[in-house]
């Protein structure tokens, strides 16, 4: 099924995975309309550079999902264009974007009787013809150990726990070794401990990457920029505490949070209120106050 070559294109992935600088990814007035007319995601444009990481945020309905597709060229956008390592999105054959933008989806499906190391090696058809069996070999090997899937390679998908067959799912994206990640909500059916581990394993990999997210804590501490969403427009796009100020937050999401320092490195962590946005703000204190004007 795959084609042998003499020389093995991992090192050259490798490099590229930690080369940062440069746009990767750019949305110049993009815009996205159904058939019937309905606006979905309003003109909005945005550059995020090589290496870097954004989350999309906003309430449901917001357009984050059809954001990312249109991203991932699922979509074809109703004006202004996808640009992805300079090159117009929609100029790029369906084999080089198989082979630059992996995505792992909200609900991906697949044969549930397929081994995990088989439904790994999917990923790697977009190489068929450039890679040996040697490299795709390789290939699969570090994908499942990235995700920590070695001791269930020959378990049928069907088996496995939600968590872990989203893992599945994340080793097949990387097993493309793509230059642009995208992932739709990839915490679904992950305990704390794993969405850290998830999130973190591939920021690590030095790759582009863009994560629909609904945990508004973890993406201080994650991402390098955030896009934030509603009613289909773009209204904010920044770094993390810059994108996510209380006043944001409470507008958007009808949410009360502010920011407190980590205690070991001090870089700032976003924390959620209990309380009701009027009876938080009516007995707000000078401690709350201090760190909210320090770090936003």
């Amino acid at each position: 099924m795959f084609a042998e070559k003499p020389h093995s294109p991992l090192a050259a992935i490798t490099q590229r995975e930690i080369k940062h600088g440069g746009v990767a990814l750019e949305l110049a007035s993009v815009a996205y309309a159904t058939p019937q007319g309905k606006q979905l995601v309003k003109p909005l444009s945005l550059q995020l550079e090589a290496g870097h990481s954004l989350a999309i945020v906003g309430p449901n309905g917001a357009g984050k999902s059809t954001l990312l597709r249109l991203m991932a060229g699922m979509l074809s956008a109703s004006a202004g264009e996808v640009r992805v390592d300079g090159q117009a999105l929609h100029l790029q054959s369906p084999a080089t974007r198989a082979r630059n933008i992996a995505v792992l989806g909200q609900n991906d499906q697949t044969d549930a009787r397929l081994r995990v190391a088989d439904y790994v090696t999917l990923g790697c058809l977009p190489h068929r013809t450039q890679w040996t069996i040697e490299q795709v070999r390789e290939q699969v090997e570090q994908s499942l150990e990235r995700c920590r899937l070695q001791k269930l390679r020959n378990q049928a998908i069907g088996e496995l726990s939600g968590g872990e067959r989203q893992r599945a799912h994340l080793a097949r994206a990387l097993a493309q070794a793509p230059r642009l990640l995208l992932l739709d909500e990839p915490t679904n059916h992950l305990d704390p401990r794993a969405t850290l581990d998830l999130l973190q394993g591939v920021a690590a990999m030095g790759i582009t990457v863009v994560a629909v997210l609904h945990d508004l804590a973890v993406v201080p501490q994650w991402a390098q920029r955030v896009a934030v969403m509603q009613g289909g427009a773009l209204v904010a796009y920044d770094h993390p505490t810059l994108a996510l100020t209380p006043l944001r937050l409470h507008q958007v999401f009808g949410l009360h949070a502010f920011y407190l320092p980590h205690p070991d490195t001090e870089q700032p962590m976003l924390v959620m209120d209990t309380k009701t946005p009027e009876s938080a703000h009516a007995q707000r204190n000078s401690f709350f106050n201090h760190y909210e004007e320090t770090f936003v």
